[in-house]
C-alpha cells in the first residue's frame, strides 16, 4: 500500500490507525489543475477527485500492482476556493476572510491498483470559525508561523487552530485530509485489512 501524499497529517492518520504503508510524493501542478477546473466551472467535489486521482496515477505508474491512495482537499467558503497560503501575510488574509463564517472541506480519496481506479470517496466536513479578535489572530499567527502555510485554511485543527472554531461537523480524520472510516471500510471489503 502506498500513500501518494507529502502531507504529514495524512501520514499520521494512517499510522495511528495501525496501517503499514509506503510514502511516495506525487508531483503534479495543482495550481494549473485548479485554474483549469475553475475555468471549466467544475465543482469543488469533482476537482478534489481529479486532483486525488492525478496524484495516485503519478505514483501508480511506477508502483506495479500496489494499492495506491491519492488524496486532495479543497476549502470552499461561499463559493470561493482557498489554497494553502504562501506566507504569513496571506494566512492572515485567509483567516480574516474565514472569521465568523462557515466553510466546507471537500476531501477526496481515490484508490488505484494496476493503474485503474477501484474506489473513491468524498467527505465534506463543515467548520464554523468564531468571531475571534485581531489580538488572538496575531498571537495565533506568531505561535503557528511555521505551520500556517502547510495547510489549507491556515489552521491545524489538531493544534492551536482548534481555538479559532465555534463548531466542527464531520470526521476528524477527514478534516485532517483523509476520510479514514470510509477508507478502512474499503480496505476491509477488499481483503487488505481483516474484517
Amino acid at each position: 500500500m502506498i500513500l501518494a501524499s507529502a502531507s504529514a497529517a495524512r501520514r499520521a492518520v494512517l499510522a495511528a490507525a495501525g496501517l503499514v504503508f509506503d510514502i511516495e510524493v506525487a508531483a503534479i501542478d495543482e495550481a494549473a489543475v485548479k485554474a483549469g477546473a475553475l475555468a471549466e466551472r467544475m465543482s469543488a467535489l469533482k476537482t478534489a477527485i481529479v486532483l486525488a486521482e492525478l496524484k495516485a496515477e503519478r505514483v501508480a505508474r511506477r508502483a506495479g500492482d500496489a494499492l495506491v491512495i491519492g488524496c486532495d482537499q479543497l476549502l470552499v467558503c461561499d463559493g470561493v476556493w482557498f489554497d494553502k497560503p504562501g506566507d504569513v501575510d496571506e494566512a492572515r488574509r485567509h483567516l480574516q476572510a474565514l472569521r465568523g463564517r462557515s466553510h466546507e472541506l471537500v476531501t477526496a480519496v481515490v484508490c488505484l491498483r494496476g493503474g485503474e481506479r477501484i474506489w473513491h470517496h468524498v467527505a465534506r466536513p463543515r467548520l464554523t470559525m468564531r468571531g475571534f479578535s485581531d489580538t488572538l489572530l496575531e498571537g495565533y499567527l506568531a505561535a503557528e508561523a511555521m505551520h500556517v502555510t502547510q495547510c489549507v485554511g491556515a489552521y491545524r485543527l489538531e493544534g492551536p487552530g482548534v481555538q479559532l472554531f465555534d463548531a466542527v461537523d464531520g470526521e476528524h480524520a477527514a478534516i485532517l485530509g483523509l476520510p479514514l472510516l470510509a477508507l478502512l471500510g474499503f480496505l476491509r471489503q477488499h481483503g487488505v485489512l481483516a474484517s
